[in-house]
């Protein structure tokens, strides 16, 4: 059985519209048509379609055709017009295809089957668009219109086909068969290999959405050719292609400045520039701003020493005076007779006069900057002041180092740097300068790798920090082993520790990486010989000095109570006065006022129970507090049997190391990191409980209130510090040679002499100090009737040949009348050089 081509009427076509309106395309005007065609035979399908596009200029037209199994009317008559109505149709629809594409997700049955054009019909057509220079933009919705095809629809079977319809889902959901259409009707099985919706004229297939008139499909996006040969306007989203632009450059052009800046390589700086890159960072480094503010704090809490530096000490005349000489030896006598160190030019003819107390040989380099009693006087005062301040750089480091934040790192520090009991001490330099332990021992722990609060972290070592701590401990010590005898004592005591956690590390698990490493074994070697062998050469001289007192004896009396832990000094503008009964209860107040400060005490029982130390840590913490304040108690525990007697008793009181009550550094050190923890968890939990809130609204206020505590502390180290004017240098110290006496001499006024001795350095038979033999004194009772042949002769016997009588100084003394007695029987001679001065010549 045959299947008649479906005939279209030619009367249904619909005129074209006028152009320009919607429903209009480049056409000459919409088109519309419809065709239907009966048969009967034993099936029958009828398939209807419609098409719109619309646009700038826009096209519209639809078409339906019904068929049936038998035909009817002429075949050939049919097929023109059939052909003339659905010519329009198919190049609507074809450009409908190419229009939309294909796209990922979209069915193949919702692209219409496109019969093939005739011949010339798309050129004609599509050069009336190129004309108009018009271009019809289609756009298919689903659910919109169908569109018609010409030819056979699904369900129309050909005789002796067995072929089924291949059905497809549209973006509705519907399902409609699926066909591939043939020019001449005849229905093909999707399932013949081609992918669904592809036509192919002429039995040829080409992708999906290239559409080629004469059969032939066109890249998406290509325009088609017009009969002209240019490349035609394309409609929908096709564009018209531009020519490629050139990749090269003509002959003789200039290079592409683009081209030439992308191939030129980034200058390197140079060494200047990074060195000022370096410079920079490190100016703006956590440590850099530590420094700053450290010296900031210790000017401002030090004032007024900086004031008038050339003519006041702090606190008094006397320890200043003669620790300003000692510097200023140090440094003389290096730069001119280093084998003199200990050899110094007061108490004539002792030795070693260099070792009567606490040497600072660590400040000499100072010592090396200039000469005479204001250059003395200046630099003991920057040294005091930046004492202080190395005193809050070693705390915070060590804090810092250990595992506190910032903020708990500063209360450490200044707590620790700023105590009260300190007040007391600031007319000894050597106390003053325990900087140097707390700086140490941060730099030992860094190179070491350890931390308290995250443990032994072997990636972190470096024997650079390690040997620089060891130098460090060794200038520590060098200053006076009033605090660096017990320092080393420490150190000792951390290198057994040490030494046992290495080898119980090792033999309980073999780790591949080592404990400490070559390196740092090396380093630790060299650091400990370094240490031990300057501390020994220097205690040569201190062994070779006679003892003067009982050791015991001395201990006993500067052994403080229990109660002084928390009595303040006069110096203290908050304690000073409300203590002052509680002061006089005290044997030697000034070596006994020992309070760290109320505050501290408060942070650091806080720490113990809300800390970002473990629990362990604290009670080791609590139990270091407790060591040490029972060594600063001195023989007030068990007579000092176990604690401090068999530790400092045997050595000779020119160690100074007979003051237990200087140990307080001890204490407050503890204390200090007991109270960085608790802060340091405060802080912690602040910053917790403000980003978990939005907005954060506590944030502010919790920041200020953990500078609380920082201000509580510096309210404490409020002080009220004195600071006399140190006695003019008379004119005769400039101009007389020694060896010499100055009248008057006592213990505090000898102090005074050998700070007026750093423009000559002539030798004196004055001196006085943290100690001083038998003949200091013997020399004062054999002199108390100058000018007289008793005290010539004495003097003759030690060496010395001239004595200075200061008339201002004698006043009220036992030598206020020396200068008006005749000296012509006693073989001296005397001349008085100004109204203050008066010159005797014993030879």
């Amino acid at each position: 059985m045959t299947t008649e081509q479906p005939q279209v009427g030619a009367a249904d076509a619909t005129p074209a519209g006028p152009p320009g309106r919607p429903g209009t395309g480049t056409a000459p005007g919409p088109t519309s048509g419809s065709s239907t065609a009966a048969a009967s035979d034993s099936g029958a399908g009828a398939t209807s379609g419609s098409g719109t596009a619309s646009g700038s200029g826009t096209a519209s037209g639809s078409g339906t055709a019904s068929g049936s199994g038998t035909a009817s009317g002429s075949r050939a008559a049919s097929e023109e017009q059939a052909e003339a109505v659905a010519a329009p149709s198919i190049r609507r629809w074809g450009g409908l295809r190419r229009a939309r594409g294909t796209k990922a997700g979209d069915s193949p049955s919702l692209r219409p089957a496109v019969p093939p054009r005739p011949a010339g019909s798309a050129s004609k057509t599509d050069g009336d668009e190129s004309d108009k220079g018009k271009t019809a933009s289609l756009s298919a919705t689903p659910g919109d219109t169908k569109p018609a095809t010409d030819g056979p629809q699904p369900g129309d079977a050909k005789p002796g086909s067995n072929a089924t319809p291949k059905t497809g889902t549209n973006r509705d959901g519907d399902t409609k068969p699926v066909t591939d259409t043939k020019p001449d009707g005849e229905a093909k099985p999707a399932s013949d290999g081609k992918p669904d919706g592809d036509t192919k004229p002429d039995g040829d297939a080409k992708p999906d959405g290239e559409a080629k008139p004469d059969g032939e499909a066109k890249p998406d996006g290509e325009a088609e050719a017009g009969s002209d040969g240019k490349p035609a306007e394309s409609t929908g989203r096709f564009r018209r292609r531009k020519a490629a632009l050139p990749s090269t450059r003509p002959p003789g052009a200039p290079p592409d400045p683009w081209t030439v800046f992308a191939q030129t390589s980034e200058r390197q700086p140079g060494r200047l520039r990074r060195a000022l890159r370096v410079t920079g960072r490190a100016l703006i480094h956590e440590y850099a701003l530590v420094i700053y503010g450290s010296l900031l704090l210790a000017v401002a809490l030090t004032w007024p020493t900086l004031r008038y530096p050339l003519h006041t000490f702090p606190q008094d005349i006397w320890d200043p005076a003669r620790q300003a000489w000692q510097v200023s030896w140090a440094g003389h006598v290096l730069t001119t007779e280093p084998v003199r160190l200990w050899q110094a030019n007061a108490f004539f003819p002792e030795r070693y006069s260099f070792a009567f107390g606490d040497s600072l040989l660590g400040y000499a380099p100072a010592g090396m900057i200039g000469s005479g009693p204001l250059a003395a006087v200046l630099r003991y005062n920057i040294l005091f002041v930046l004492a202080h301040a190395l005193l809050a750089i070693g705390g915070y480091a060590l804090v810092r180092q250990l595992g506190a934040g910032r903020t708990g790192a500063v209360v450490g520090a200044v707590a620790f740097a700023y105590a009260p009991w300190r007040l007391a001490q600031e007319g000894h330099l050597d106390i003053v300068s325990a900087g140097g332990i707390p700086l140490a021992l941060a730099m030992l722990a860094r190179g070491h790798g350890w931390s308290l609060r995250y443990g032994f972290r072997p990636g972190r070592r470096h024997a650079g920090w390690a040997a620089a701590g060891w130098a460090v401990a060794t200038w520590q010590v060098s200053l006076g082993f009033s605090l660096g005898l017990p320092f080393a004592y420490v150190l000792a005591g951390l290198i057994v520790v040490v030494a046992f956690g290495v080898l119980f590390r090792r033999l309980r698990r073999r780790s591949p990486v080592p404990v400490l490493g070559w390196r740092l074994l090396v380093t630790d070697l060299l650091g400990v010989l370094i240490v031990a062998g300057v501390g020994a050469l220097i205690a040569v001289p201190y062994l070779r000095v006679g003892d003067t007192v009982p050791a015991g004896t001395e201990i006993s009396f500067f052994s403080p109570p229990v109660r002084s832990l928390l009595i303040g000094p006069a110096e203290s503008r908050i304690w000073g006065a409300p203590h002052a009964v509680a002061r006089e209860s005290l044997a030697w107040s000034a070596e006994m006022s020992l309070l760290p400060g109320f505050v501290l005490y408060a942070l650091a029982l806080v720490g113990l129970v809300f800390s970002v130390w473990r629990m362990w840590q604290r009670l080791l913490l609590l139990a270091a507090v407790l060591v040490s304040a029972v060594f600063t108690l001195g023989t007030t525990f068990f007579e000092g049997r176990w604690t401090y007697l068999p530790l400092f008793g045997h050595l000779p009181s020119s160690f100074g190391v007979r003051i237990p009550g200087r140990l307080m550094v001890w204490v407050t050190l503890f204390l200090a990191i007991l109270a960085a923890g608790a802060v340091a968890e405060f802080v912690r939990r602040a910053e917790h409980l403000t980003a978990s809130r939005i907005p954060p609204w506590p944030g502010p206020w919790l920041r200020l209130a953990t500078f609380v505590p920082l201000l509580l502390i510096l309210l404490e180290t409020w002080n009220a510090t004195a600071h006399p004017v140190v006695p003019a240098q008379p004119a005769a110290m400039r101009t007389v040679t020694g060896p010499m006496l100055v009248l008057p001499t006592g213990t505090l006024s000898d102090q005074t002499v050998m700070l007026w001795s750093t423009t000559r350095f002539q030798d004196l038979a004055n001196g006085s100090g943290g100690f001083a033999p038998r003949r200091q004194s013997e020399l004062r009772r054999s002199v108390a009737a100058f000018p007289d042949a008793a005290s010539v002769q004495y003097l003759r016997t030690l060496g010395v040949g001239t004595v200075l009588l200061l008339r201002s100084q004698a006043a009220g003394t036992v030598w206020e009348r020396s200068g008006d007695l005749p000296v012509d029987a006693l073989g001296i001679t005397r001349e008085d050089l100004d109204n203050e001065s008066v010159l005797f010549r014993l030879n």
